[in-house]
């Protein structure tokens, strides 16, 4: 018997659950807020050179003060004002109409900038002048970001295994809220990026923390759907941050609104029970059972929760874990065949997936359109294409899946090369598909990734392949910032990179329906019966042609 097997006897997917789930994916929902909040916060409005600080006055009785603008900044090819270059002498003629200037002298812009706050009223960008020579500023910042995740992804994993789930969990909720209030607060570049990066950090402790939470609580059963419901999170997260960023403008306020309530998130977490199976792990055994207990109160099975001892439980599970060890080390992963097989594909798989959705996520003004609807549309287009991810991880199985969806995406990015720039709209319902299909083989592979792992190691292959992940997140600004250069290199890397994940993930194997490997030993005998398999039925189709009277070689012509 085995651990599954005493959640059903208490409730299965119940009331517990259900609640426990909800509590756990509602932070999800407003981390994704977080990650995706530079769309907002560090937006970049319309902009001009500011001119001289005193008009003369014949000029501006002439008028009226509008000659900055007009006099000062040349316009480029679609009469609007250049962004990066003035007249290094204000041009006074162009104030009358029908004028024109050529071969004048221009010089960047040594007063400032002038900013359209008519849909931003303040961002980063216009706080800091994030703009011309500054502009790799932002994206550095949202690389700062990012590399918060990847340090938070190998700092949370091991206080996972350690201190259990919980503990780094409420962390993370607290850390989140007092960086994010921070990063609000305090009014240079530097400290911005500083809190930033202890705001990323948190991304890990609560992805994975929540995730082995609800997975480990929850029945076989409900863990595809455990699964799904994650992803389903993170996108209605999105939605969330474009209504609220629509609401609040200030990017102050906007930051600080979606950083509060992660203390409310922290405080009700110290009420959530710990994981009973990290619990009889660590031989904390009368914890685990006074956990379970209240699980089976919650779902109606008090009486079977009162007659649990801790001879019980240990009925249910030695089985599954006596031949359970804990890893020492990440050499582990790769130590025998099939485990390398896993794992080497898994990162690129991780790394191209993460690569290509946060490329395609976090840069939305280049879309054309109003920051607030591109975010919506890529956020409503996610859901039916998880929806159909989940059906086809139920019915026709992981790998075809992930495969499938991964190099949809990719031909999907690459596709938008050939676009046209004037077609807008198809560029951006191309490239929310593509992120669509990228969100939904996200999903999966987290998944995926936890079936084929086995038990002794799988949270070091989830944190290891996560880690991946986030090298991923954290070149995605650096490719974006290429397009400075060439507006294809960006696309064709993005693209490129997510079918040659599609196309590794068709060397693992087939999870669905297959019970969880417990222990390396077990994962290498199942390759080497897989293999035999195989080879066998090669010799079998030798033998039957031999019967039928056909000659597998040609002897005379």
């Amino acid at each position: 018997m085995a651990f599954t097997d005493l959640l059903d006897a208490l409730g299965g997917t119940g009331h517990f659950q259900l609640l426990y789930t909800a509590l756990l994916l509602l932070p999800c929902s407003l981390l994704a807020c977080h990650t995706f909040l530079q769309n907002f916060t560090a937006a970049v409005p319309r902009h001009h050179c500011r001119g001289p600080a005193e008009p003369p006055a014949a000029a501006a009785a002439n008028n009226s003060g509008a000659w900055p603008s007009a006099a000062a900044v040349p316009l480029d090819q679609f009469g609007v004002p250049e962004p990066c270059r003035r007249f290094t002498e204000p041009q006074w003629a162009l104030l009358n109409p029908n004028t024109s200037v050529n071969g004048e002298a221009t010089e960047s812009c040594k007063d400032g900038w002038v900013y359209d706050h008519s849909v931003f009223p303040s961002t980063i960008v216009t706080e800091w002048d994030l703009v011309c020579e500054a502009r790799t500023l932002r994206d550095l910042a949202q690389t700062v970001y990012m590399a918060g995740v990847l340090l938070g992804a190998a700092v949370f994993g091991s206080l996972a295994d350690r201190l259990g789930r919980k503990a780094p969990l409420v962390w993370s909720y607290l850390q989140l809220a007092v960086s994010g209030a921070a990063t609000a607060y305090f009014s240079s570049f530097t400290s911005y990026c500083a809190f930033r990066f202890l705001a990323g950090m948190t991304f890990s402790g609560i992805i994975l923390n929540s995730f082995s939470l609800v997975v480990e609580w929850m029945p076989t059963r409900g863990r595809t759907l455990a699964g799904a419901l994650l992803g389903f999170s993170f996108t209605l997260g999105q939605l969330i941050l474009a209504g609220v960023a629509y609401l609040i403008r200030p990017w102050r306020w906007l930051q600080f609104a979606v950083s509060v309530p992660f203390l409310i998130f922290s405080l009700y977490s110290w009420w959530l029970p710990e994981s009973s199976r990290w619990l009889l792990l660590h031989g904390k055994s009368q914890l685990a059972v006074r956990n379970l207990q209240k699980v089976a109160a919650m779902n109606g099975r008090k009486e079977e929760g009162d007659r649990l001892t801790q001879e019980v439980v240990s009925s249910y599970v030695q089985s599954e874990f006596t031949s359970v060890r804990t890893s020492s080390s990440v050499l582990d992963l790769f130590r025998t065949p099939a485990i390398r097989k896993v794992t080497c594909c898994l990162m690129v798989v991780w790394f191209s997936n993460s690569m290509a959705y946060y490329g395609l996520a976090m840069d939305l003004q280049k879309f054309g359109f109003s920051v607030y609807l591109v975010q919506v549309l890529f956020g409503v287009i996610d859901i039916p294409a998880m929806l159909v991810a989940t059906a086809t991880m139920i019915y026709v199985g992981r790998r075809a899946t992930v495969a499938s969806f991964l190099i949809l995406a990719g031909l999907m990015v690459i596709a938008n090369i050939f676009v046209p720039e004037d077609m807008q709209a198809l560029r951006t319902a191309q490239a929310a598909l593509g992120k669509g299909c990228l969100a939904s083989s996200f999903i999966c592979v987290y998944l995926f990734t936890g079936e084929l792992y086995p038990t002794e190691i799988r949270q070091m292959g989830m944190g290891f392949t996560s880690i991946n992940a986030r090298l991923g997140g954290l070149a995605a600004p650096l490719v974006t910032l290429v397009g400075e250069f060439s507006a294809v290199l960006p696309p064709v890397a993005f693209g490129a990179t997510s079918v040659l994940a599609g196309l590794a993930v068709c060397f693992l194997a087939e999870t669905r329906n297959t019970p969880l490997v417990e222990t390396i030993e077990m994962m290498e005998k199942r390759a080497r019966e897989s293999l035999s398999k195989k080879d066998a039925g090669g010799k079998g189709e030798e033998i039957s042609l031999q019967q039928l009277g056909a000659s597998p070689l040609i002897e005379t012509v």
